[in-house]
């Protein structure tokens, strides 16, 4: 009955018209359609699904008592997930939403898009963004829903029905989508890399439990075709350093074709940067309270596979996508806080940071106000000399699900605004970007044949990383499937791919660190109960995948 505000919501400019103000069509049925990808993309969730259940990421119960969540990541890992579970039911819940705001948006726009050319090319990503999110649903439960009113009942399509809808959905608003307003918005060029992904994991999504895949000339063809369209254009650029795909500016970075607008004032999170680091570890002199969680490492299967790549030398003296050393430590280990940076890549043994006398305490300074450096000193432990020191071996043992085990990844850089760590993300969060169609032309010309081409074509994209010349990655002397799926590994690891790229290469069976099982049917994930019994009234509608 009583209120101490006026309850006047503070709108938000999606930075989505191109102007200072956003015009009330985008407010209220435009960026709704996009708002929710940051939080679909948080660790939680989709990098959840995608990475902790494959050989990249593992998160044990951390000293008995953080990220135990009643086995929830366990279970991803070792595929032993059942018709609940809290990462596939958020997944399902948010890209149902997400869907449904889209269609919101199509019957919203389509009676204006003919006498208004904003609201026509909005129109065009809206309806993009929809087939978009149901490619994701396809890939995760192996179903897509056919909705072209919010009063009606989705249809659920299957299989090649669901590929065929995706596809002549993303190409027909091509000719209507603009080229100058992304990567945070869906522009021909992100429609065109959709569309080779979409075409690239076709056989799988036709037949998701297939002995063997048939991976089509005609659907390969279309790899090529639209891959092309991306690389040809000259709008886009590959990053001479590979990590600069990741950086707090990274929405300016040419490399980028689509991705999750997480520019200032977009309810962007920093969960990329934190999730993996050491809950001794700050990214921002500015913050003490800003630190890491100790979530997951990598397994030391996916680690062997960078060591049996080069042999006798250092993946960080060999390849600049490994590792980048940012955190320079001055002679008498003192630094002003505009120079203080984290390093990026893989995290290996004893780390080093801001100085504190106990968790989330004020950092140590000298007289003249710089930041001390040294040992990260470990306040879990009540031994004077415990230190952050990651070590390779990570597993559910007791031992092995220490705070200390496993490498860690820190691709993305900290934000420089978060002062929780978790909060304030600047990073927009890659969905496509050009290295990808690359790799993805390459795989296409290996599958049809053209070793030479694949060869080639990787190759380009290694030679690309040339800002740290001594690390620039060398070329590949040979290709094949199990080559190409290795390099993917090395240039896409921990942004949401992983799975996916398994599935497809027959690796998703395989036995990793803490995981044996080889059910097929595992390749789709359960549609959750809640939403089995939520359909129930329309009998046979919504049909559990077999295995559940």
């Amino acid at each position: 009955m009583g209120s101490c505000t006026d309850l006047q919501e503070q709108i938000l400019d999606e930075s989505l018209s191109g102007g200072g103000q956003a015009s009330d069509l985008v407010r209220g049925v435009v960026a709704p359609a996009y708002g929710m990808l940051p939080e679909f993309y948080r660790h939680t969730r989709y990098f959840a699904v995608q990475e902790i259940s494959t050989d990249e990421a593992i998160l044990p119960y951390r000293g008995g008592r953080d990220w135990g969540d009643n086995g929830i990541y366990i279970e991803l890992h070792q595929h032993t997930w059942g018709p609940v579970h809290s990462n596939i039911q958020q997944c399902w819940d948010f890209l149902t939403v997400m869907v449904s705001r889209t269609v919101t948006a199509i019957n919203v726009l389509t009676p204006l898009a003919e006498a208004d050319s904003e609201a026509r090319v909005f129109l065009a990503e809206v309806r993009g963004l929809r087939a978009f999110y149901n490619m994701i649903v396809l890939d995760l439960w192996g179903i897509a829903f056919k909705k072209d009113d919010a009063g009606e009942l989705s249809e659920i399509l299957r299989g090649n029905e669901a590929v065929e809808y995706i596809r002549t959905e993303f190409e027909a608003v091509i000719p209507d989508l603009r080229t100058d307003v992304g990567p945070g918005r869906l522009t021909k060029g992100g429609a065109y890399g959709l569309l080779a992904r979409l075409h690239l994991n076709a056989a799988v999504w036709r037949d998701p439990y297939a002995a063997s895949f048939n991976f089509t000339d005609a659907d390969m063809n279309k790899v090529i075709e639209y891959s092309n369209m991306v690389i040809n254009n000259g709008q886009y650029s590959l990053s001479p350093e590979f990590f600069a795909n990741f950086d707090n500016n990274n929405h300016a970075n040419p490399e980028l074709v689509f991705a999750v607008d997480q520019r200032p004032d977009l309810n962007g999170h920093n969960r990329m940067s934190y999730f993996s680091m050491s809950d001794n570890f700050y990214g921002n002199p500015l913050f003490p309270r800003a630190n890491g969680t100790d979530g997951p490492g990598i397994t030391s299967d996916w680690y062997q596979s960078w060591v049996q790549a080069y042999g006798d030398t250092d993946p960080a003296e060999a390849d600049a996508r490994f590792f980048w050393e940012r955190l320079i430590i001055p002679a008498d280990s003192a630094i002003a806080a505009e120079d203080f940076e984290v390093n990026r890549g893989i995290y290996r043994g004893l780390q080093y940071g801001l100085q504190n006398t106990g968790r989330r305490l004020p950092f140590i300074q000298t007289t003249d106000g710089r930041y001390k450096l040294g040992p990260l000193r470990d306040w879990r432990r009540a031994e004077e000399n415990a230190f952050v020191d990651f070590v390779e071996e990570i597993n559910f043992t007791a031992e092995g699900s220490d705070y200390n085990t496993g490498y860690r990844v820190e691709k993305y850089q900290w934000s420089k605004e978060s002062d929780s760590g978790r909060n304030k993300g600047e990073h927009d969060l890659v969905i496509v970007r050009l290295a990808d169609c690359y790799i993805m032309r390459a795989e296409a010309k290996l599958r049809m044949g053209d070793t030479a081409g694949a060869l080639a074509d990787v190759n380009l994209v290694r030679a690309s990383r040339t800002a740290r010349p001594a690390v620039t990655p060398p070329p590949l002397a040979s290709m094949d499937l199990d080559i190409l799926f290795r390099e993917r590994g090395f240039e896409f690891y921990w942004e949401h791919q992983r799975r996916t790229d398994m599935i497809r290469f027959g690796k998703y069976e395989d036995t990793w660190t803490e995981k044996t099982d080889s059910d097929v049917q595992k390749r789709v994930f359960p549609i959750p109960q809640s939403a089995i019994d939520g359909a129930s009234a329309a009998e046979g509608y919504l049909v559990q995948n077999p295995g559940y």
